[in-house]
């Protein structure tokens, strides 16, 4: 799980949204999905991610990658191909994955005051 929002550099981008519901016990899931995210981080075209998950085992992450040829390089690398099968055999009851471009971005925080502009596109539409 990841504490803060990725810092992420201005659109046009990829987001993979993994959303998954998880079976009892953790099975060596935890473990596991620390070495993906330091699998991941290394990755060519890694951009940054943010997850979280409930109590009830529900949980959503979202990656950040810079071009879908990255996101297929991930997809098919030897430990996370591993990983997935696991998953499927062991640790999740459900999951979704969708893939979306991320064309505009913007944001604010509270504490600071702070709000990152959005680009030129997003002016239209915020």
């Amino acid at each position: 799980m990841t504490d803060s929002f990725a810092q992420l550099p201005p659109p046009p981008y990829y987001a993979v949204v993994f959303s998954s519901q998880r079976r009892e016990g953790d099975n060596g899931y935890g473990a596991a999905s620390d070495r993906m995210v330091e699998l991941a981080q290394q990755q060519p075209g890694f951009l940054g991610m943010e997850s979280v998950r409930g109590e009830d085992g529900f949980g959503i992450t979202v990656a950040y990658w810079e071009s879908e040829e990255a996101i297929k390089a991930w997809r098919l690398h030897v430990e996370h191909t591993a990983a997935r099968e696991q998953g499927r055999a062991q640790w999740y009851r459900h999951f979704e994955l969708r893939i979306a471009k991320v064309e505009r971005a913007y944001g604010w925080d509270l504490a600071t005051g702070y709000r990152r502009p959005p680009d030129a596109k997003s002016d239209a539409a915020a």
